[in-house]
């Protein structure tokens, strides 16, 4: 059971989603105004403040600031009906876990409180979990979610498309934990890593002597996976060969062992992964055709990270909190600045490269928050790339530099001019000047 603050100045929805937490098993307080969560707060310990961002004195903003200030481990959800990107990087820079938009899902908001509350309980199965599936919010994610729950609970064979590091291996796993088969074995082959000659083996196992250095019997990866998942990444990287054995196996559902006519029953899903085109593989007759539609029953493509940025900071805060755990440190947080680098940086590595930069930032940081001085240089660097090669024109490039610089320096101090003026090095009046010449809300 969590403390949960409701904060939102439509009374009769405040009511609703407190009723609905409380019915959930948490305790739940509700506030219609900044000044009852400003006193709620003040008054309270609570795990989880859920805050509309606008109100009618200030702002969710604001309920967020108070309630960190009070408690740094209170975890701040924003709702908004106005979901851009700005906004959300702006309460993000200052320590929100999350947003939603409007009109509130209460099954999102569950989902989402519940996620915040495993991640900020190390220890727990959830966070021990290597392959902890952290569900994104992005339209892409929220798409990549339904089709899992729907084909979950059959058994039909699924190939996931993605490029590398995008998490085919996490989203195959979760099929797996979302099945009926989810108290059987889960097997795992990387077909790319497995040598030609023993590829067979691997698959269906062997008897002893069946060839040179078969020294004693082996069971396959079919039996062991027997009941349950076999999961095949890099499936276009299966030799010729054991692509007709393999459609074999999984159309009569029984295997031989190597020197063996022993026919074995296996009762296997099968679920594959690659980041080739298949589809040209065969045409091209590198891969079978008739194999193939045997395999795609169901097929699911995971958007690289650089198509779906909405989802970065979810994952590079979940990232933050494993890599402190590992480190044994306690980083709290980004700085804007660093935010801003990551969110212009392409990452062709997708979640895995995030995943090493955050660790490696982790160790480096010698502060409270990620700064872009223990980020890899290459994410540093492309905030300064944006958009060049779009456009050769130097002067509008600067102006849009500029513009930015601004800005995150005018949300670090809380649009305090003055002090921005003395980060930036500028006096106030030019600093005004700017403002208006740039169009900034202040």
């Amino acid at each position: 059971m969590a403390k949960i603050l409701v904060v939102d100045d439509d009374s009769t929805f405040c009511l609703m989603l407190k009723a609905f937490l409380t019915r959930n098993g948490h305790k739940v307080t509700d506030a219609f105004s900044y000044d009852e969560a400003y006193r709620a707060i003040n008054d309270n310990k609570f795990d989880v403040v859920l805050t509309d961002f606008r109100l009618p004195e200030k702002s969710g903003l604001d309920v967020l600031i108070e309630a960190k200030k009070k408690n740094r481990d209170t975890v701040v959800i924003i709702m908004t009906g106005y979901g851009d990107i700005r906004m959300a990087v702006k309460t993000i820079k200052h320590g929100a876990f999350d947003y939603v938009t409007k009109p509130v899902n209460p099954e999102e908001i569950l989902a989402t409180i519940n996620n915040a509350l495993s991640s900020v309980t190390p220890g727990e199965p959830f966070f021990d979990d290597p392959y902890t599936f952290i569900e994104g919010k992005s339209q892409f994610s929220q798409e990549l979610m339904r089709h899992i729950s729907i084909v979950a609970p059959t058994n039909l064979s699924v190939i996931i498309q993605g490029e590398s590091g995008t998490g085919k291996e996490f989203v195959a796993r979760q099929i797996h934990k979302m099945s009926k088969r989810k108290g059987k074995p889960f097997v795992a082959i990387d077909c790319g890593a497995l040598p030609r000659e023993l590829a067979a083996s691997e698959f269906f196992g062997h008897v002893k002597g069946s060839f040179t250095g078969a020294i004693a019997d082996k069971v396959g990866q079919f039996e062991v996976a027997n009941g349950g998942t076999l999961f095949l990444d890099e499936i276009g990287n299966l030799p010729y060969e054991v692509q007709v054995n393999l459609l074999r196996a999984i159309q009569e559902r029984k295997i031989k062992r190597i020197g063996s006519s022993k026919e074995i029953p296996v009762d296997v899903r099968i679920i594959v992964a690659t980041n080739d085109d298949l589809v040209s593989m065969v045409s091209k007759g590198a891969f079978r055709e008739d194999l193939f539609h045997r395999l795609n029953e169901f097929s699911i493509r995971i958007a690289p990270l650089n198509e779906r940025k909405d989802d970065l900071m979810v994952y590079a805060r979940w990232f933050l909190m494993q890599a402190n755990r590992e480190l044994g440190k306690n980083i709290t947080g980004f700085d804007p600045n660093a935010i801003d680098a990551m969110l212009s940086y392409s990452w062709p590595g997708n979640l895995r490269e995030l995943r090493n930069a955050i660790r490696r930032a982790v160790l480096l940081e010698q502060t409270q928050n990620i700064t872009n001085g223990s980020l890899p240089y290459d994410i540093v660097g492309s905030i300064h790339k944006t958009n060049n090669s779009k456009t050769p024109d130097l002067k509008n490039s600067k102006e849009k530099a500029e513009k930015e610089l601004i800005i995150s320096t005018l949300e670090k101090v809380k649009y305090n001019k003055t002090k921005a003026a003395k980060l930036l090095n500028i006096d106030r009046k030019t600093l005004y000047n700017k403002i208006k010449q740039y169009g900034i809300e202040s």
